[in-house]
């Protein structure tokens, strides 16, 4: 096991989302991912052009529910729309509800499940925020597959992805560059080799145009890239 910072440790390929990683989880990933929160308001706003009263919109991999009831009070004013956040780790949704009930968010529902095997359906806008990475590539394609079909005609799909370069040479610039931003961030040397380490098998990220062959293979014909940093990325793709 080796300090990945913020207090968490992992060993090497056991990066994990479950036991205590969901207490430091907020604090962890707005300082490991570039314009975290920035996301969090894109997303936001880009919920206005699809949801409106008695819409239905998920989160997949919602982990402690940040974003999810950012959507709800984003959209606070919308009768009987619903906000739906699921994750695979108990933890993360004990938290998700926390949120929600302090924040007296009537709207959102919270449910513990497997991203790939949950009910979605009837929604007007499905978003995965760092969540697609994490997913067995083998099974990557039968989760958008779904989205797609879950989504009412002009419903949405946002996707916020972690991307490899189309090269060599590019990914060795953009693994420097972000280096240099987790460093910046207070990370040490070795908490970033061991971070590095621990993900090895468990995040495998795709290029932007895997990405965009897994939305097209599904059926998505209109998709625009909203958001790019380095190697993180964020699709909008209309049904």
């Amino acid at each position: 096991m080796g300090s990945v910072g913020d207090g968490l440790e992992a060993g090497n390929a056991r990066w994990s989302f479950g036991g205590q990683t969901a207490h430091q989880f907020d604090e962890h990933v707005s300082k490991s991912v570039p314009m975290y929160t920035e996301g969090h308001q894109i997303v936001c706003d880009l919920s206005d052009f699809f949801l409106s009263e008695g819409s239905t919109c998920y989160e997949l991999g919602c982990s402690t529910g940040a974003l999810t009831t950012k959507l709800a009070q984003h959209n606070k004013g919308k009768e009987h729309a619903r906000f739906i956040g699921i994750d695979l780790e108990s933890a993360m949704i004990d938290l998700a509800k926390e949120k929600s009930e302090h924040l007296k968010l009537e709207q959102t529902d919270f449910i513990l499940d497997d991203v790939i095997q949950a009910d979605i359906s009837n929604a007007d806008l499905v978003v995965a925020y760092y969540t697609v990475q994490f997913i067995r590539p083998s099974e990557r394609q039968r989760l958008i597959d779904n989205i797609y079909s879950a989504l009412n005609w002009g419903g949405a799909f946002i996707l916020f992805e972690k991307v490899r370069a189309n090269d060599a040479r590019f990914q060795d610039i953009t693994t420097s560059l972000y280096n240099e931003y987790k460093i910046a961030q207070g990370y040490t040397p070795e908490e970033i080799f061991s971070k590095s380490r621990s993900l090895k098998g468990v995040l495998e990220p795709f290029s932007t145009q895997g990405n965009q062959d897994l939305l097209a293979r599904a059926g998505f014909e209109d998709v625009l890239s909203i958001f790019k940093y380095l190697s993180f990325e964020g699709f909008l793709a209309i049904k």
